[in-house]
């Protein structure tokens, strides 16, 4: 549970996500998307209740062994991009590593390696302000892609974009998902976005309200997923 003020903002949510999965969180605007989305990355502790990391508490933790977690095993992607603007697509991407000391010859290799993941390899010396909102987008997603975190977590990240780019950064989690092995957990008001994912999650004023399971591929699981949403009254 976590509660501001007098509102419960999260109350009696139980999400189970398993290693290695993509899960869709959807609901309406102050459903508890983003607050939950926060839980689940140690950027806030639960009122009551317990976040676990591989059976380790997150709740439990200081903040010092929290802001390791996070920066080692949780990657971050907003829906703003959160970029520096001095620093080169390339840099932005590799700040993670300078702020632990290493040296750029150690991460030489790990950055070329996400700059094709996300087809920006000829983009890398570019500042943001000479990248388009898109590929901004894919710069931060890039980021978080290097740290090798375990989990993506990632809030409304398409809400800014095109169709177009929107597609890109979701095709990019979810490679991240089949060749990296990362757990992708996304937020989005998007059905045709919460169509990546492996399971679509439901929130209603904090509550949980639903769960669909979605297997295959194919065009047809935006439609699905807009039907399950119609049924719920979404």
């Amino acid at each position: 549970m976590k509660v501001y003020g007098a509102r419960r903002v999260l109350d009696g949510v139980d999400l189970d996500v398993s290693r290695g999965s993509f899960v869709s969180v959807m609901g309406p605007s102050g459903s508890g998307k983003s607050t939950l989305l926060h839980l689940l990355g140690g950027l806030d502790t639960p009122d009551s209740g317990e976040v676990f990391l591989e059976g380790k508490s997150l709740s439990a933790m200081d903040d010092r062994a929290r802001t390791l977690i996070r920066r080692h095993r949780i990657g971050f992607i907003f829906q703003a991009f959160n970029l520096v603007s001095v620093l080169t697509a390339g840099e932005n991407i590799a700040l993670p590593a300078v702020i632990d000391g290493e040296r750029p010859e150690a991460y030489e290799e790990r950055l070329r390696l996400v700059l094709d993941v996300v087809g920006l390899t000829d983009r890398s010396d570019q500042l943001p302000s000479e990248l388009s909102g898109g590929e901004q987008q894919r710069v931060a997603a890039a980021r978080a892609l290097f740290v090798e975190a375990d989990v993506l977590l990632a809030d409304e990240p398409t809400g800014n974009l095109d169709s177009r780019s929107g597609a890109e950064l979701l095709a990019v989690l979810k490679r991240a998902q089949h060749e990296r092995g990362q757990t992708v957990v996304l937020v989005t008001h998007d059905p045709s976005a919460a169509s990546f994912g492996d399971a679509v999650v439901y929130l209603r004023d904090g509550r949980f309200g639903g769960r669909l399971q979605l297997d295959g591929e194919g065009g047809d699981r935006a439609q699905l997923v807009l039907a399950w949403l119609q049924e719920l009254g979404a």
